[in-house]
């Protein structure tokens, strides 16, 4: 049976448990989303062919130095980077090297602060240079679904209701959605209870309640939905090598709905803006 309980009165560390933050977490998630948010816009203008994804990883982890704030992925169960930076068809976790961009390429860049103990955890999709219509596409059904999947969040539905509604739209698109991967409690944690599935059924999964904190980070690819995991343990790929794309926000149920923590204060997280 889920148990729910005051966040204040948890323990630090995912015991199954859903946490319920009061208004104190909601403006600490909210200070942590928007610095995450605004080194998400920084990024619009350095995203560019022949830019490194080594060097993008520089430049947040500078970024959160200045604001007080530490990439939560830094040696993270053994990860060593600022972030994770996916291209083309790399569906997420991948580390940032010395390569350069090419035009054409699509690159999620995902990025966690911690700022004062709070998790502001959003990713973003960034074309590099002009791209082809299908990558275009591709980002514009992303974005949609995850609108879709935040539009679903209200207390006292279930959380498969966003998997539902991001599942129902991506595959109207001749899309598929990732299933190895899902969204997360988080707080002062960075992974916490619940897992919020991106497919499935209005009827499936715990109640929303007001207070919960979560992220939803659909990742969705041209082909067909399924995924390996390449030798470094971290990368994952699409098998048949279609695009992958994938937005994420993290989000609090409201007593009338949701609060999104990580929009773009300068509109910059729609596709073709970032």
């Amino acid at each position: 049976m889920t148990t729910y309980l005051d966040a204040a009165l948890a323990p630090q560390k995912n015991t199954g448990q859903i946490k319920l933050y009061g208004p104190d977490g909601f403006a600490g998630m909210r200070a942590a989303g928007q610095l995450t948010a605004r080194c998400l816009d920084a990024l619009a203008d350095i995203v560019k062919p022949g830019v490194t994804t080594d060097a993008i990883d520089r430049f947040i982890f500078e970024f959160g130095a200045d604001h007080g704030a530490v990439p939560a992925t830094l040696n993270y169960r053994g990860y060593s980077r600022a972030c994770c930076t996916s291209i083309n068809h790399v569906v997420c976790h991948g580390a940032p090297d010395h390569r350069p961009l090419r035009e054409g390429d699509i690159v999620n860049i995902d990025v966690t602060f911690i700022l004062d103990g709070w998790h502001g955890d959003s990713s973003r999709m960034y074309p590099v240079g002009p791209i082809k219509r299908a990558a275009e596409r591709l980002l514009e059904v992303t974005y949609e679904s995850l609108l879709r999947g935040i539009a679903a969040v209200k207390p006292g539905a279930r959380i498969g209701a966003i998997g539902a509604a991001i599942q129902d739209f991506a595959e109207s698109e001749r899309c598929s959605v990732v299933r190895e991967f899902c969204g997360h409690g988080v707080g002062r944690l960075f992974h916490d209870a619940p897992n919020i599935l991106h497919y499935g059924r209005p009827s499936e999964g715990v109640e929303m309640r007001p207070g919960m904190i979560f992220t939803i980070e659909p990742m969705i690819n041209l082909g067909r939905p399924h995924v390996k995991i390449l030798g470094d343990g971290w990368t994952a790929v699409t098998r048949d090598r279609s695009l992958s794309a994938q937005y994420e926000h993290t989000v609090g149920v409201t007593k009338d709905g949701c609060e999104v923590f990580t929009f773009s204060p300068a509109g910059l997280d729609r596709p073709g803006l970032a």
